[in-house]
């Protein structure tokens, strides 16, 4: 990341946000939200390559990570709270709106943020985690579970049991994670492979098998590096902040379900979006992907009145995995629903 640079401010609450910052000042403003247990480095192959086209490009790392503040309160980490420090990193830009970029738990709070904050964003690109599904709650997620994959009667919470498993004991989640930070901080990473496709998620199991990896985590093998989307810089970063931090920060975000429904019970025009939002859609991402749960594509087709989707043959870190087809999909998004964002007609708005 050394052509970026870094910046922290501090909230109105006290609080700490560290950003990455590239690209011409003048240009047009996209900010980049990571998601679990990610770092805004995690970004780094879009930042690079939307930077060099001319935008303005941002990304911070989110509460709880990097060298960012990280509370040790569950509460901290509510979409309220969240969405309300987005809006002053906006401000600390010193522009009026942005293209909005989530992936994973930052789909959930950038999906709140527009949702409450709609004339902050001019587009949104929501990676994986279609719109006006996770901000809603885990109970409403679970609404969405395809039986046919997962039958009530043995998968009562469908994909999303490992959620559960949070909420029955997030301390000792938090532990199994901390027990074996560097063999996880690869695990996750590993490269595509359809070979799951349509089958029963791990995630499924987590709550009956005693946490995530069967409870045991340090039995992992200790994957070789090239079998995953990272480098060795992002990998010994990942690792740090995971020994650093331990995973108290990621976990508390699954622990808010209760208040952020209440918070997305506020949010303006029943959440109905004129902007244009772009949904890149990773097809072997077990989880999230409508590919093989549909109803979770229903809400956000709903609700956005200009939305544009496409496949990826990709796992769950769909930009590290494809960056080059998540890059290629982001342009031509941009050039074509945002024509007057693009850089050169951002910069002379007299063009035709």
């Amino acid at each position: 990341m050394d052509a970026f640079t870094g910046h922290e401010f501090k909230h109105k609450n006290g609080e700490t946000t560290f950003y990455y910052e590239g690209g011409p000042k003048d240009g047009p403003l996209l900010i980049f939200i990571h998601g679990w247990p990610d770092i805004a480095q995690t970004w780094q192959h879009q930042l690079k390559t939307f930077a060099g086209l001319g935008f303005r490009v941002v990304a911070p790392d989110m509460r709880g990570y990097g060298k960012s503040s990280c509370p040790r309160d569950r509460r901290a980490y509510q979409l309220e709270i969240l969405t309300g420090e987005l809006v002053e990193l906006l401000a600390q830009t010193g522009c009026s709106e942005a293209v909005w970029i989530g992936h994973d738990w930052g789909c959930g709070v950038v999906s709140a943020f527009v949702a409450h904050y709609p004339e902050l964003c001019t587009g949104v690109v929501l990676l994986c985690v279609p719109y006006a599904t996770l901000e809603r709650g885990v109970d409403f997620l679970v609404s969405l579970v395809n039986r046919d994959i997962y039958p009530e009667s043995e998968y009562p919470y469908g994909q999303w049991e490992y959620m559960k498993a949070y909420e029955k004991d997030a301390d000792h989640m938090d532990e199994i994670f901390d027990s074996a930070p560097d063999k996880i901080a690869k695990i996750f990473y590993t490269k595509s492979s359809p070979a799951t496709y349509g089958q029963p998620a791990m995630t499924s199991r987590v709550l009956r098998e005693g946490g995530w990896f069967g409870g045991n985590p340090s039995a992992l093998p200790d994957i070789p590096l090239e079998l995953t989307c990272l480098d060795e810089d992002l990998y010994a970063n990942l690792a740090k902040q995971h020994k650093e931090r331990g995973f108290f920060p990621a976990t508390s975000y699954y622990m808010n379900h209760d208040v952020n429904k209440k918070y997305d019970d506020k949010k303006k025009n029943d959440g109905v979006l004129d902007m244009p939002m772009l949904y890149i859609d990773a097809i072997y991402d077990g989880v999230c992907s409508p590919t093989t749960s549909p109803k979770l594509a229903g809400p956000m087709r709903k609700k956005v009145k200009n939305l544009t989707e496409t496949r990826i043959e990709s796992m769950h870190w769909v930009h590290m995995d494809k960056p080059a087809e998540v890059n290629a999909a982001l342009a031509k998004w941009l050039a074509t629903s945002l024509p007057k964002y693009w850089p050169y007609y951002y910069k002379n708005p007299l063009v035709n």
